[in-house]
């Protein structure tokens, strides 16, 4: 059966619940997990000539504001693992959805368990979903929570 869970969090309820989930499958399968947290990486803004003017804080200070960000999800799912082994992987990439699949490919993750936060119409076109996306592109199989 599974072996290895891969639980991407963005720190919300939902991911949290998500992550629960996964947890006690693990404690009944015996298998550890693996939290990943994506981060976007930083943007710096333009002006309307396309101009890039000097930001408040700099790609550094950015990343290590969102590091702290993606370290307390992180622990969050670590925390709801309870006593099931419990990676953390926060990982900076321009596509959440495709960093997700990498992780579970590179990790040798046999179950991705993730939320859905069921946007539907108009706000799922506007949005995009990262977990249609995974569902989309992963081999690995796909357990969605709501």
């Amino acid at each position: 059966m599974y072996r290895h869970i891969l639980v991407p969090t963005d720190g919300s309820a939902l991911s949290l619940k998500a992550a629960r989930t996964a947890a006690k499958l693990a404690a009944k399968l015996k298998a550890r997990i693996t939290a990943i947290y994506v981060i976007e990486p930083f943007m710096p803004p333009m002006t309307s000539d396309n101009i890039m003017f000097q930001a408040a804080y700099s790609a550094r200070e950015y990343e290590k504001t969102m590091q702290k960000i993606a370290d307390k999800a992180l622990a969050k799912v670590v925390a709801a693992a309870g006593g099931v082994s419990c990676a953390t992987l926060a990982k900076i990439h321009f596509r959440p959805w495709e960093a997700i699949v990498e992780a579970a490919k590179a990790r040798k993750c046999d179950l991705i368990v993730m939320a859905s936060h069921g946007r539907r119409g108009l706000a799922s076109v506007l949005l995009g979903s990262e977990t249609q996306k995974v569902l989309t592109h992963s081999k690995t199989p796909v357990l969605v929570c709501r």
